[in-house]
């Protein structure tokens, strides 16, 4: 059994009339363009200098940034949130996982969410990354940081 709400109108008619139906171009006026909302990135980094400079970097490409400390906080993020487009971690990380076993538990968990690997101590040929992930050295170059993310989540 449905619950039926009458909302008052502004312009209600006398007699307690409700408003008139919405034309679909009002309806169309009234949905939410999410093409307009900038993509979520969430930057796992437990140094708290360099998360604050992955975040600007996220910030200056015109994204909204979410910050996790470990692997622990991004998978509750993850696992509370459904808008994240990137991930940006860290693989040298305390806690249950580092970055790089993140990032596989983050692909095989959330297939849709694009990720890049960083690391100021590990070079890429040594590393097991996953499938269609990017990685980059320390110290992150601003502009090509923020050049990858476009091209993998588009402009924000």
């Amino acid at each position: 059994m449905g619950l039926e709400m009458l909302v008052p109108c502004p312009t209600a008619r006398p007699g307690g009339w409700p408003c008139p139906p919405l034309s679909s171009e009002s309806a169309r006026l009234m949905t939410l363009d999410r093409s307009r909302i900038p993509a979520v990135i969430l930057v796992v980094e437990d140094e708290m200098m360099l998360r604050m400079r992955a975040v600007d970097m996220v910030e200056d490409a015109g994204y909204t940034p979410v910050e996790a400390v470990d692997a622990d906080g991004a998978v509750a993020i993850l696992e509370s949130r459904s808008d994240i487009a990137l991930m940006v971690t860290d693989i040298q990380m305390p806690g249950s996982m580092d970055g790089l076993r993140l990032a596989h538990a983050v692909r095989e968990r959330w297939p849709s969410i694009k990720i890049i690997v960083v690391s100021g101590q590990l070079k890429q040929p040594s590393i097991d990354l996953p499938a269609d992930s990017r990685f980059f050295g320390k110290p992150l170059e601003a502009v090509e940081m923020i050049a990858q993310m476009r091209s993998m989540i588009g402009h924000a």
